[in-house]
């Protein structure tokens, strides 16, 4: 694959945008001779700093299983990994990390809940009008806990995928050939989980590599991809009450399983609606409408004096 180099722009800009994202433009990932390497490089050592950082969780959980205990040292963990990605950041590129300043968070993963939650209804809702799944009433027994788990998840998974993966796959090679690496690598990451195919972890590439790398590039920022992650699994595991990527859950709202005469392409079955035909067709569908809203924001090039 051939590396792309980033546009020409004015020297004094410290930063590199594609869309709104910034890329980095100083240091490590400043320009010159094998930049792309250099970007994979350090792609490499971000993502083994916060992989360290983030096991300390599952350290904690070996030494003591309380469920209560794996949450709240996973909120612990992100905060370590979200300082510590500021901090590599400011070292290794020369610049503030404008992708996760905190201001807009709480608004932005509120919006990306809404969204995650609204999507996810529709590919159920398509799911039981098809006669593919039936839904019953389940009960809901802790949902501060379930939405604190999709949150806490979502916060971990976007840091490595889109904060580390996809930025610098897209500093290295542009843009499109960022989104495909990123989503295969999303995608494959699930190929161990329960009822893993290959077609659910090319599902899984569409509906979370694609979708949610629209939303960053869109913000410029990470909340929004991190609600709408949160939103997407807490109400397939905790509203709906489905497999989420090969997982069982209990104590949902609801309860929605796959009827066992339904088509796999069409119910996903063991691995959830994510490996649907229907949830695969709303996520693309989502990525093209936000790469064509932000298209269709983007500012007209100016033509030079």
């Amino acid at each position: 694959m051939q590396p792309l180099e980033s546009q020409s722009q004015d020297p004094e800009t410290p930063d590199t945008f594609a869309g709104s994202i910034a890329l980095g433009d100083r240091r490590i990932l400043g320009p010159g001779r094998w930049r792309w390497v250099r970007a994979l490089v350090w792609m490499a050592v971000l993502l083994t700093i916060e992989i360290a950082i983030l096991s300390l969780q599952s350290i904690v959980a070996s030494l003591d299983p309380d469920p209560d205990l794996r949450l709240a040292m996973a909120f612990v963990c992100a905060v370590l990994a979200y300082g510590a990605y500021a901090l590599l950041v400011r070292a290794g590129e020369g610049r503030d990390a404008t992708e996760i300043v905190i201001r807009p968070a709480l608004r932005e993963i509120a919006a990306g809940l809404a969204v995650g939650v609204a999507a996810m209804s529709v590919i159920i809702a398509i799911l039981w009008l098809s006669g593919a799944y039936r839904i019953s009433a389940g009960d809901w027994t802790d949902w501060t806990h379930d939405l604190r788990e999709a949150i806490g998840t979502g916060l971990l998974e976007e840091l490595l995928a889109r904060l580390i993966l996809f930025r610098l796959l897209m500093r290295a090679f542009g843009q499109a050939p960022a989104l495909l690496l990123s989503a295969i690598a999303f995608g494959a990451a699930h190929l161990g989980n329960d009822g893993a195919t290959l077609f659910s972890s090319l599902a899984i590439a569409v509906e979370a590599g694609l979708m949610l790398a629209a939303f960053f590039i869109a913000s410029g920022r990470i909340w929004l991809s991190v609600g709408v992650h949160a939103g997407w699994n807490l109400a397939q595991g905790g509203i709906f009450g489905a497999a989420v990527s090969g997982f069982p859950v209990s104590g949902s709202l609801l309860k929605a399983v796959p009827v066992e005469a339904a088509p796999l392409w069409l119910s996903g079955g063991s691995f959830g609606p994510e490996a649907s035909m229907v949830a695969v067709a709303v996520g693309f569908s989502i990525f093209l409408a936000v790469m064509r809203a932000r298209l269709r924001n983007e500012p007209a090039p100016t033509e030079p004096a």
